[in-house]
């Protein structure tokens, strides 16, 4: 990569923040069927065009901020030590992320995080943008699965599929509970106990496969 690449790269990178950070200030501020595209446009002095470029669709300027996540649970089943399970290592990765609060758990109170949470799973539309991303991750898993050795490629698919709709699920239900009231530190042992209790589900399906 040449320098003026390098830069032309950085350039592109920091527009495509701009975008989303402002998109999602103003969502929180008005709601998301408030804003318009162009609304976000004006506010970072591109054109609807440009943006376009950078975002396919209005809901993708608000998933951006958790696009990094897209494709988690295959690189730990990739990157699992040696002599541990898939299974065992995106149960042991979901307590963890669960007990740092990740925002992709549901399980965090932090006042930002609240209100984007609560503007994802109450907005029909970015419920509908969620589940293609859930699409995406569920063929990265369902690779990473059939890398792993486990049955042929309908089987990790049909495991991928159950994995990261257990995923969501429970993030859904963390985020109910702080919704609803609950502080996180009365909250976070049922959330593990609730990770428990879908990890043994899925084992007991997807065990002989994927437990070993």
């Amino acid at each position: 990569m040449t320098e003026e690449t390098g830069l032309r790269e950085r350039k592109k990178q920091r527009t495509r923040q701009a975008l989303a950070d402002t998109a999602i200030e103003l969502f929180l501020k008005r709601g998301f069927d408030q804003v318009s595209v162009a609304d976000v446009a004006a506010a970072v002095e591109v054109s609807k065009p440009t943006l376009f470029r950078y975002f396919p669709a209005k809901e993708d300027l608000a998933l951006y901020r958790i696009a990094d996540h897209q494709g988690e649970a295959a690189r730990v089943v990739t990157g699992r030590p040696a002599g541990c399970s898939p299974l065992a290592a995106l149960r042991t990765h979901f307590h963890e992320r669960l007990d740092a609060h990740d925002p992709v758990t549901g399980l965090n109170d932090n006042a930002t995080v609240r209100a984007f949470n609560d503007m994802l799973y109450t907005t029909p539309s970015l419920l509908a943008r969620l589940i293609r991303y859930a699409d995406r991750d569920e063929e990265l898993l369902a690779e990473a699965l059939a890398a792993a050795g486990g049955g042929d490629a309908l089987t990790a698919g049909l495991a991928a599929a159950q994995i990261i709709t257990v995923h969501q699920r429970l993030a859904q239900e963390n985020w109910r509970k702080l919704a609803g009231g609950r502080r996180i530190a009365d909250a976070l042992p049922e959330a593990h106990r609730d990770a428990d209790r879908a990890y043994d589900l899925l084992g007991a399906g997807l065990g002989a496969e994927y437990g070993r």
